[in-house]
């Protein structure tokens, strides 16, 4: 019979769980260390996004540019059970890589008959299957980081436990998949010896549910957040380097909690309790998005932190799709299924950081200034070479502000140039604008990406490198980081410098738009600091505070073609 947990404290330092030293000696040999050390690559845009726009100025001089096929994609490899109902599994594995940018490959150690009601049947991929599938990914495809959801069977454990030796890769992250969210049991009693013999002493992180906690623990039901920190401190003594117990069913709790623990510190996650039938594949996903940003580089923490907010706005943006009449139904990862543009024509292309390169960003007050509208302002920034343009009109009213947008756009999609709403996502929406840029005080960007979904641009205004972090955690495509000198633009302005801007190139994992007092005479400082990540300018005052926007325009996009020609 079930101990309690409590009492399974003590018990646990007599129980005859395998040393957890012996298996850090041999079978996690084939980690390079207790923390990981990946090569930072992209994070939080696309996976072909490397390096800055230098090179984008360069493709068109004929330049020499890095080879493609010498690129490293992020590579994750799950090994789970399929879903017939795409909701969870290698299904929902394979959607999250796709929304995160990572490429995902497959092996399969179970079909399942199921649907939104629960799980009709299952046939178990027979042992030596999947050690062939195992062979032929993992042999040949350079796999980063390795995913584990529905095993059904003890020699699948063991023959996944004897690939990974074989073919070593950066992490496994583990889903303990034995109760799916329906309630169905996906693994029995017979498996936990060797999830915790086998799995878990090789594991870089698991992330296991209350229920598969206690399973695990061989403890009674876990109804608290401190037996939610007991548990992941006895689940941390089986081995594994990182553990996450997933409280999404707490009892009477409020929020959505989450505890993690790295074998010294404990962090509390918490996160809105969305109210919506459609969960189902939660579990596999929020691993899946872990294994994903690891693939990329990311931290433990970090990685973790990311999957929780993933997980939140898919389910915020899911929480009324009606998709099968069981209790439990699927989510959209990719937050494309109530989208207004998948037959629309004029769908500006994916964002490409190389758009920053030169960002006007227009001024009522100096258009009213200089007696131009917007349109005419636009219009002159885009034919002086403007790559995309910001639309920051604080004192026009709505109205005449949407029929400028609108009007706006017409003049910048045939050139293939992205328009931006600052500040307002209902003007956005309503004109279909390309993205929208927010500043720390304003709608934060998880909520932003909820409304507008996953094609449309986000930018954020960030000062520092911590601000740089949220705002990738949180799915900006690009920050603006500045001001990087004194401007009359924005009243309180804090400056950050030139020593400012590149702490937070270095520290982010986004393309940056350097923003504030840059103009024809700094220009090429500011593109000649040499650091990664740093994209372009962002220019207001120099380029519609003159008389002539397209001059000034040309003038500024030569100056800075000329900088990045010469750091060449």
């Amino acid at each position: 019979m079930a101990t309690s947990l409590v009492s399974s404290y003590t018990l646990s330092l007599n129980k005859s769980y395998l040393p957890v030293d012996t298996f850090r000696a041999s079978r996690l040999g084939f980690f390079k260390s207790r923390c990981l050390s990946f090569p930072v690559l992209n994070s939080g845009v696309s996976s072909s996004y490397q390096s800055p726009t230098i090179m984008a100025v360069l493709e068109n001089s004929n330049s020499p540019t890095k080879d493609l096929s010498e690129m490293k994609i992020p590579h994750v490899l799950t090994v789970a059970g399929s879903d017939s109902g795409a909701g969870a599994g290698i299904q929902a594995d394979l959607k999250t890589c796709a929304a995160r940018g990572v490429y995902c490959s497959t092996v399969i150690t179970a079909l399942t008959a199921q649907n939104t009601s629960g799980v009709q049947g299952v046939n178990i991929t027979p042992e030596d299957f999947v050690t062939e599938q195992l062979k032929s990914v993992l042999s040949d495809m350079q796999v980063d980081v390795v995913k584990t959801g529905m095993l059904p069977s003890a020699g699948i454990v063991k023959v996944l436990r004897q690939s990974l030796e074989k073919f070593p890769v950066r992490a496994l992250v583990v889903d303990p998949v034995m109760v799916s969210t329906s309630g169905d049991i996906l693994a029995g009693p017979s498996i936990l010896s060797e999830f915790r013999e086998e799995l878990l002493p090789m594991a870089e992180i698991i992330t296991p549910n209350l229920k598969e906690a206690s399973a695990l623990l061989d403890c009674q039901k876990i109804n608290t957040v401190d037996g939610m920190r007991l548990a992941a401190k006895l689940l941390y003594k089986m081995g594994p380097r990182n553990v996450l117990v997933k409280g999404g069913d707490l009892p009477d709790s409020l929020d959505a909690v989450d505890i993690f623990f790295d074998g010294e510190n404990f962090h509390e996650l918490r996160s809105s309790r969305i109210k919506t039938r459609n969960t189902h594949g939660t579990g596999c996903s929020l691993a899946s998005c872990i294994a994903a940003e690891l693939a990329k580089g990311s931290s433990m923490l970090s990685a973790v932190k990311v999957a929780k907010n993933f997980i939140e706005t898919a389910l915020d943006y899911s929480k009324h799709l009606s998709i099968g009449t069981g209790s439990q139904g699927p989510f959209d990862h990719l937050l494309k299924l109530k989208s207004n543009n998948l037959y629309n024509p004029h769908r500006q292309v994916a964002f490409n950081p190389r758009q920053l390169f030169l960002y006007a960003v227009t001024d009522s007050r100096m258009n009213k200034k200089w007696s131009r509208s917007i349109t005419d302002a636009v219009r002159a920034a885009i034919a002086g070479g403007a790559t995309i343009v910001q639309l920051r009109e604080k004192d026009a009213d709505t109205r005449d502000f949407l029929e400028a947008a609108k009007a706006c756009l017409q003049i910048c999609r045939p050139h293939g140039i992205p328009l931006l709403i600052n500040d307002r996502i209902d003007i956005a929406l309503a004109s279909n604008a390309d993205g929208v840029h927010v500043g720390q005080s304003d709608m934060p960007v998880r909520q932003v990406r909820t409304l507008l979904g996953p094609e449309k641009i986000i930018g954020v205004s960030c000062k520092t490198p911590a601000h740089a972090e949220q705002a990738w955690m949180d799915g900006a495509d690009y920050i603006g980081c500045g001001g990087v000198y004194p401007t009359n633009t924005k009243e309180n302005n804090i400056t950050v410098g030139l020593d400012g801007l590149k702490t937070v190139c270095l520290n982010s994992k986004l393309p940056v738009v350097a923003i504030g007092g840059i103009g024809i005479s700094n220009a090429r400082d500011v593109m000649e600091l040499r650091v990664p990540n740093l994209e372009g300018v962002a220019v207001v005052s120099a380029l519609f505070d003159r008389e002539t926007v397209q001059t000034e325009t040309e003038k500024i996009h030569g100056v800075l073609t000329e900088a990045v020609s010469t750091l060449a």
